[in-house]
C-alpha cells in the first residue's frame, strides 16, 4: 500500500470536510446574523370618551355627649342627604345606605363622653350631568346643617364602563401605529420591515382629557391610551 498517497487522499478528505464545515458554520452565522436584524418599535392609539357612570359617597357625622340625641341628628341628617338627591332626581334606587359606625371616648378636661356617628350614603348614576348639577350644589345640604365629612366632599368618581367595546379598534390602531415607525426605520436602514417576531400589549390607561392630573376618574371627559411594544425582523 502506498502510505504517501493514502496521507494525500486522507489530507484531502478531511480539508474537504472541514471547508464544508466551514461553509455550514458560515450559513448558520448568517441565519443567526438575519434572525437577530430586528427593530423594537412602539405603537400608540388614544381616544377620547365620557364616563357613563358616577359614584359619590356622602360621608356625615353627627357629635355630642348623649346617644339619644346623636342617633336623632344622625337620621336627621341621612334624611336631608336623600331628600336633597331626591330634589336633584335621583330615584330611590340611585340611593344606596353605606352604613354608618359609632365612636365614643370620654374626654377627662371637659368631663363627659364623646359620641360620633358616621354615615354613609351612595349616590350612582348613570346620568352624568345630573350628577355633576348635585355635586356643585351640595352647599345645600350644608346650610340645612348636615356635617359633611372630607369623604363626601371630596369628590365624584366618573367611570368609562366600556373600556371593552373599543380596545379591538384600539389595539389595531395600536399596531398599525407601529408598523409605521417600523417601515419608516426600514427606510431610513435601506432594509425591508418582515413579520412580527414579539410583540406585548400595554396596559391601557385612563386620564383626564383636558390636562387634568391624577387618574381621570375626578372628571367625565377621559382620555384612553394604550402603547403596544412590537419586534418587527428586517430583511
Amino acid at each position: 500500500m502506498d502510505w504517501t498517497n493514502s496521507s494525500v487522499v486522507s489530507g484531502a478528505l478531511i480539508g474537504a470536510g472541514l471547508a464544508l464545515a466551514g461553509l455550514f458554520v458560515a450559513g448558520g452565522l448568517n441565519s443567526i446574523r438575519r434572525g437577530e436584524a430586528i427593530v423594537t418599535v412602539r405603537g400608540v392609539a388614544e381616544r377620547d370618551v365620557e364616563a357613563d357612570l358616577a359614584t359619590w359617597t356622602i360621608a356625615t357625622q353627627a357629635n355630642g355627649s348623649d346617644l339619644a340625641i346623636v342617633q336623632g341628628k344622625a337620621d336627621a341628617d341621612a334624611e336631608a342627604v336623600r331628600a336633597f338627591l331626591t330634589a336633584n332626581g335621583f330615584t330611590p334606587a340611585e340611593i344606596q345606605p353605606r352604613g354608618s359606625s359609632v365612636s365614643q371616648y370620654y374626654d377627662g378636661n371637659l368631663g363627659r363622653l364623646n359620641i360620633t356617628i358616621r354615615q354613609r350614603i351612595l349616590a350612582r348614576t348613570t346620568d352624568i350631568r345630573r350628577m355633576e348639577k348635585a355635586f356643585a350644589n351640595q352647599a345645600e345640604m350644608i346650610r340645612k346643617g348636615v356635617a359633611l365629612e372630607s369623604e363626601g366632599a371630596g369628590g365624584v368618581t366618573y367611570s368609562f364602563t366600556k373600556l371593552n367595546d373599543v380596545k379591538p379598534e384600539m389595539i389595531a390602531e395600536a399596531t398599525k401605529s407601529a408598523r409605521e415607525a417600523a417601515d419608516q426605520f426600514a427606510r431610513d436602514s435601506d432594509s425591508r420591515v418582515g413579520g412580527i417576531a414579539r410583540a406585548t400589549q400595554g396596559l391601557f390607561s385612563i386620564t383626564g382629557r383636558d390636562g387634568e392630573t391624577g387618574i381621570g376618574t375626578d372628571t367625565p371627559y377621559q382620555k384612553v391610551r394604550v402603547v403596544t411594544t412590537i419586534d418587527f425582523a428586517l430583511d
